[in-house]
């Protein structure tokens, strides 16, 4: 399988600004012809590479004032390295945390979901649940909301979803976490964010979406919630969105079997 996935940030620098953006693929795949560049009204910018033990690569902009402008773009070949469950990551992944509130939300995951023990029926009861009860509305959330908001308003775009499974699944006692991803198929066009779920011994995708096919994801940043994997951090300064532009391209894109679990790099 082959993928050509791109992004391009334009935002207006009203301060000197620090910024850090998770747009680069996962580490753990194979690519060809990859690029990362930063300009400031029209001069390149020089920039520094960080990565996580998730393989998440971060890219650490400082810019002066006045028009940057960030582009990436790569191809993606091949399923890349199986992601692994590390026992300090299925302790983290079953907390709560800042968007996904398990704490709050375990007596509901309780009373919903009472009665299916096996963790495989539990994800994919999960995942139709709050497929089926929240109706997907751009612009309708904050950046600032979590799971139990996302629950009381019955909508969202696909971090909330993420969140609600999220907090659903730690609630129910199994390790899940956030993953920002490159979405061929997708509709309309932009970063995309799913769940993961720790099940018979490796990591699944749970996408209660449903807007793209779950095996051409590529992995772009993982963590607890949006908090660790969003596109830009503003570290200090100014700096205001104007444009994000975002492809994601296969070769053949395939069905999804709903029914079956799938794993990404």
């Amino acid at each position: 399988m082959k993928r050509d996935v791109s992004s391009r940030i334009v935002l207006n620098i009203t301060e000197p600004a620090d910024l850090v953006f998770a747009i680069a693929v996962s580490g753990h795949y194979a690519t060809n012809h990859e690029s990362f560049t930063a300009t400031l009204d029209g001069a390149q910018l020089p920039y520094t590479d960080v990565s996580d033990v998730h393989g998440t690569r971060l890219h650490r902009v400082k810019s002066g004032l006045g028009e940057l402008v960030v582009e990436y773009s790569a191809t993606v070949v091949g399923p890349g390295d199986t992601a692994v469950g590390r026992d300090i990551d299925l302790l983290t992944y079953t907390r709560p945390s800042r968007y996904a509130e398990s704490d709050a939300l375990a007596p509901t995951a309780g009373a919903e979901f009472v009665g299916i023990t096996d963790p495989i029926a539990l994800l994919q009861s999960v995942s139709s649940w709050v497929g089926t009860r929240l109706s997907y509305v751009p612009g309708s959330s904050l950046p600032t909301d979590g799971a139990s908001r996302t629950l009381l308003a019955r909508q969202g775009v696909c971090r909330d979803y993420a969140h609600l499974c999220t907090a659903l699944l730690r609630g129910l006692g199994i390790p899940a976490r956030l993953v920002a991803v490159y979405a061929p198929g997708l509709d309309p066009m932009d970063f995309h964010a799913v769940a993961e779920a720790w099940v018979d011994g490796a990591w699944h995708v749970v996408d209660a979406t449903t807007l793209a096919p779950r095996s051409t994801l590529v992995r772009i940043a993982t963590g607890r919630d949006a908090a660790d994997t969003a596109f830009l951090n503003v570290m200090s300064g100014r700096a205001d969105l104007v444009d994000v532009r975002v492809t994601a391209t296969v070769d053949s894109l395939p069905g999804d079997d709903l029914s079956q679990l799938v794993e990404i790099a």
